[in-house]
């Protein structure tokens, strides 16, 4: 019985002196990717105690696993692929768009009706945008009935997102009258700019 639990006792003292076999830690590739518009920012690396600033496009360190960063040497299409499924889970940049109304309405104008499209293009390429309509008028009627106006026109557009397809709570619509003019004019004056839609999307 003696000898039984000596045997018990060296198996577990071996178990526990086992040594672990280390994780290989993967590289990592970091770089720098222009946005849409060109702009290019920068990357810090920090690495066997020294720091790199990356600040052009497309360039590269690949940071192995003994804390090293080398310059990798990779084609814009090639870093493009390397993180297509980043860029990809990106949120979309925000848009805005502006569309113009009848005077008095809550019709579009012909060229604003014909704007809609770039705006219900856009909210087709978003999975799930948060929108935001606000109505503006111009400064022809009291206060009151302008902003029972702005609301019917932030409203319009919001029935006709709903109508593509948007789930009515990523959608917010609020008037602001004669309040916020984009061209300041006195009371009581027809202002095709000021008679309008903002659209925010995100």
């Amino acid at each position: 019985m003696r000898i039984a639990a000596a045997i018990l006792l060296l198996a577990v003292a071996a178990c526990a002196e086992t040594p672990k076999v280390p994780v290989p830690v993967a590289s990592e590739l970091v770089a720098v990717i222009p946005g849409p518009d060109g702009h290019v920012g920068a990357v810090v690396v920090y690495s066997g105690g020294t720091m790199q600033v990356l600040d052009q496009p497309y360039e590269a360190r690949r940071v192995r696993a003994d804390g090293s960063a080398l310059p990798e040497l990779l084609a814009a299409p090639e870093i493009s692929r390397a993180f297509r499924s980043t860029l990809e889970a990106l949120p979309g940049r925000p848009a805005s768009f502006t569309l113009y109304f009848l005077e008095g309405k809550d019709e579009l104008t012909n060229a604003s009706r014909a704007e809609m499209e770039k705006v219900f293009a856009e909210l087709k390429r978003r999975p799930a945008p948060d929108i935001a309509v606000i109505g503006h008028t111009d400064t022809v009627g009291n206060l009151s009935f302008n902003d029972k106006l702005s609301l019917a026109r932030a409203e319009r557009m919001r029935e006709l997102m709903i109508e593509l397809g948007i789930p009515q709570g990523r959608i917010q619509a609020a008037g602001r009258g004669k309040r916020e003019l984009l061209v300041a004019t006195e009371d009581n004056v027809s202002e095709p700019r000021n008679r309008r839609v903002e659209i925010s999307v995100r």
